[in-house]
Parts: C-alpha cells; structure tokens; sequence
C-alpha cells in the first residue's frame, strides 16, 4: 500500500495506536509522520465514509504532512485536502463535505467549529503532530474538546506526536488529559528498537573563556540590574533569589492584579526595566557584541520617542551610557563575542575535512543568526543563509526583519539542492520542518529547554554519523543552561515513565469516555 517499509519500532507503536489514544514520543527524524500514515490507512480501511484530520501548528508544517502522504500513498486513494488561512472559510466548508483527509492549522478548524462551519463528528482519527503544544488555551485543546464533545465515541480515536511532552508530570498529565491519552510510547535515540537505524552522534563541548574586556560592560550593567531589583525588594514586590524568570513571574502577575496602587503600578516599570537589563547582559554574556549593540540602540530610540517612562529613566542613567561607551569602544576596535570566531575556526576545519559538508547552526536571536550568517561567509566554499521566523520585529530592519513562508521554502530547498551549505537558524528550524540531514549541528548557546535540545540534535546523525557542538562562554549563564538542560532531558524521561507506568497500573485515568468493545478489537 505505502511506497516505504515500515521499520519496527514504527510497527510496534502502529499496533498500541490502532488500540488506543496513544501519545508518541520520539526523536526528531526518526519517522513520526510514518506512524500517523499507518493509523490513517487503518482508521480509513475500518470506517471508510468517514474522514481523518491531521493538524500541524504551522502551515509549512501542515503542507509538508500534505506532501507526505501524497509520496506514500497510491494516487486517487483519497480525497486529500489542505486548509491553512489563505482557503477562505466558505470554501473551507465547502471542501469539508467532501475530503477524506484533511490537513490544517488547528486555528483554522477551531475557527470553523465556532463559527459553525461544519462539525467534527464523523472524525475517525485525529493526529495532533508537536503534541507538547496542547496545553492551556491553544487551539488544539479547542479542537479536541469539539472532537471529544461531537464525535461518537467508538468512532474516536486520537494520535499525539511529539519530540518531548516536557520534563514536568504536570505538564505531561495536562497534555494526556486532553488528548484522553490511553497508552504512551517513548523511544529515544537509545532504545533497542530504535539505535539499529540511527548513526553514531559524536558530542563535542566547546567552551570559550569570558573575555576580560567585556568584564567592564557586564559591571555596569549588573550594578543598574542590582539596583532594580533591590528597588523591587524595597517595596516589597520581590523576595528571595532573582533571575529572569522570576523577574516575568512578577511582571504577569503585576498585570493581572485588578487594583494596582502608586506601588504597584512603580514595580512594573523598575520590573521592566530590570529584565530588559537582564535580557542585555544575556547578550554580553552568551550572544555577540553587535546583538547587544542593536538591543541597546532600540532601547535608546524607544526613549527618544518617549514610548516608555521606564525606558526613558533607564536610558537617560549614567550606567547606561557609560555601558554604551564602553560597548562602541570595543566595535570600533573589530572586537566580537570569541565564540564567533571560535564557531568560524571549526567550521572552517569541517570544510576541509569535507568540502560536502552541510551545517545547521541553532542560535536564540535573530540579530546573533545574522551576524554569523555574515562572519561565515568569509569562509571559501561556504555558503550561508539565515533561516528565521515571519515575525517582524519592532526596530528591526532588513534581514533581521523575518522572512516570509515564501522565503522560508526558497531557503530550505537551497539548502536540499546544495545552493545553501549552512543555515543559521533560530528556534523556525527546530520543529517537524522537512530540512535536509546534516553532518553537524551547531548550538551556539546551550539552551535549558530539553524539548529545544531534543528537537535541535535530531537534526543530524539519522542516515550517517553526525557531529553536534555546543558552545559555551565560561563562568556565564550559558554554563547554567547546559547543566539545565542535560537535568531536563534526564527528568522528562523519568516523567514519562512515571506517566506511563501510572496509567498502566490505573493510578491514573485520562479517559473522559468510557471503553467500548471497539477499544479491544
């Protein structure tokens, strides 16, 4: 039926979903999309007037499951349909009556159901690719409770896909209970099943000293942060250890509170004020010198148009300028971050190792993409793009400004034909997207999320050994990061296994339906 064979740990967690809501967690790359297709032929074969509706979170993401299944299966097999926001809503419905599989944005569908467009009771499969999103008021969990309230419910039967639900049991708990997840399968890189059909990944960590003339800006800026957050505390706002996290705690719930007196209303500018400090010495500490340069120059003109009390008292301080000072004093000297030219040294290497190498370098920031993208370049046979979101930034210009999914596909299929042999990429290049297999994957900071990282690493090491590096500045923040990171990962799986195991020993019970005979069949 399927132009590909599928492998056996596909085989396996095909035969759970068949029987149950089932929650997959795999690495990324390791063939999720395969499992859903299986489902798919099997939930068609079983009830064959219905329909199957698959949902992406973004439309490249959507229209790539699309080209999938079109790859897969024989032609005229079923009536396959895309719905993103570019198909007006009456056409939508139109289409509705008669596709077999439909493909969408769970904004689309969730905005049809409400305006009631049409409804999802003759839905026989629902797959919900990059599942960890299901949380809280996102539209999948809009969607799924209309499936769950609309369709009969020997005809459910719901699919999650993820790369990694989180390290949290709550988080994971939340995400099964609305997906009425009945059964978990986890693999990772290592599992039995799995290792066979992967690659050798080859872990390199690369640390690169705090240079000592950027000692000086990071003491300025953490003598302004000091004193906001003493500020914070002095009024009572803020209390025990503080880090940026905390600092957004407070800012929300500053927001929320129905009555804000002269207090109050004060602690959300110095709170303001202390992460966007917090965010600059970020910059210094992990990112580049031209980033941290952009950011303070944004904050600067946001003060001069006088958008903000808070930034105008930042601005206007005498820290604050002594910082900036400092900061043109090192450009003007052609001084960067030493992660930069560390990143082209190795680079470098690869290439002539290899002149067929292909690259992915993962960075937080938009502005640190560009500058790496530009500082590659230099290199003889590379060729290197950015590879970022849509959103346009306020203060942003030219590349930095987004790109759109038009130029997003042009990158990604340069990249495919070999026009492209680096891609500088923010977090756009992390999830589900169809980018071709590299020889190594760049972090060029750690990042403390075990989802990012999981999805990030899957980039390389899946056809042919891979290399993945992570950069990181000494006795900074990005050091706390990796070790954040690694204790996540470790902690996800743990959870996972506690999930699994408490539902197969009925401690817990996501069902919001009862089990009919078809469960069991």
């Amino acid at each position: 039926m399927i132009s590909s064979t599928p492998r056996d740990y596909q085989k396996a967690i095909f035969e759970t979903a068949k029987n149950a809501n089932t929650l997959v967690v795999l690495p990324t790359g390791v063939g999720k999309t395969l499992i859903a297709l299986l489902l798919a032929i099997h939930r068609f074969q079983q009830y064959p007037t219905k329909k199957i509706l698959i949902l992406a979170p973004t439309k490249p993401l959507v229209e790539q499951h699309l080209e999938s299944f079109k790859k897969q299966l024989p032609e005229l097999y079923a009536d396959l349909q895309l719905f993103t926001g570019e198909v007006p809503a009456k056409q939508r419905q139109k289409i509705w009556q008669t596709a077999e599989i439909i493909f969408s944005t769970p904004q689309c569908i969730a905005n049809d159901i409400k305006n009631y467009l049409y409804d999802l009771k003759d839905i026989s499969l629902l797959v919900i690719d990059e599942a960890h999103r299901c949380l809280k008021n996102y539209d999948y969990t809009k969607v799924v409770k209309a499936y769950k309230n609309q369709a009969p419910s020997e005809l459910q039967r719901i699919l999650g896909l993820t790369a990694s639900p989180g390290s949290e049991t709550e988080q994971v708990n939340e995400i099964c209970k609305h997906l009425n997840i009945e059964e978990v399968e986890l693999r990772t890189r290592n599992s039995e099943d799995v290792r066979p059909y992967l690659q050798d990944l080859e872990f390199n960590k690369i640390e690169v000293p705090f240079p000592e003339e950027f000692i000086e800006i990071r003491t300025i800026l953490k003598s302004i942060y000091d004193k906001k957050v003493g500020q914070l505390k002095s009024r009572n706002l803020l209390f025990g250890p503080t880090n940026k996290i905390s600092l957004l705690k407070l800012q929300n719930k500053l927001f929320a509170s129905p009555h804000k007196d002269g207090n109050m209303l004060a602690g959300i500018s110095v709170c303001a004020q202390a992460i966007k400090i917090s965010h600059a010495i970020e910059l210094l500490e992990s990112q580049t010198l031209s980033g941290l340069k952009e950011y303070l120059q944004n904050l600067v003109i946001q003060a001069e148009q006088k958008k903000s009390k808070g930034v105008q008292t930042l601005v206007n301080s005498p820290e604050f300028k002594a910082s900036l000072l400092s900061l043109n004093n090192l450009l003007s000297q052609k001084i960067e971050h030493p992660k930069v030219e560390e990143l082209k040294t190795i680079i470098e290497s690869e290439f002539e190792k290899n002149k067929n190498t292909k690259i992915i370098v993962f960075s937080q920031f938009r502005e640190t993409a560009l500058t790496i993208s530009k500082k590659l370049n230099e290199i003889s046979d590379v060729k290197s793009e950015i590879f970022i979101g849509q959103t346009k930034k306020s203060g942003s210009s030219g590349s930095s400004s987004g790109l759109s999914q038009k130029e997003q596909k042009r990158v990604i299929e340069d990249f495919r034909k070999g026009k492209i042999n680096i891609l500088c990429a923010t977090s756009i290049g992390e999830e589900g997207l169809d980018i071709p297999e590299v020889s190594a994957v760049f972090f060029y900071e750690p990042i403390p999320s075990a989802i990012r990282k999981i999805q990030r690493a899957g980039r390389t090491a899946r056809l042919a050994p891979g290399k993945l590096f992570i950069l990181i500045t000494k006795d900074t923040r990005d050091q706390i990061s990796h070790y954040a990171s690694a204790a996540r990962e470790k902690k996800m799986y743990r959870t996972i296994d506690k999930v699994k195991n408490d539902i197969k020993d009925g401690k817990v019970n996501f069902q919001s339906r009862p089990k009919t005979l078809d469960d069991f069949r």
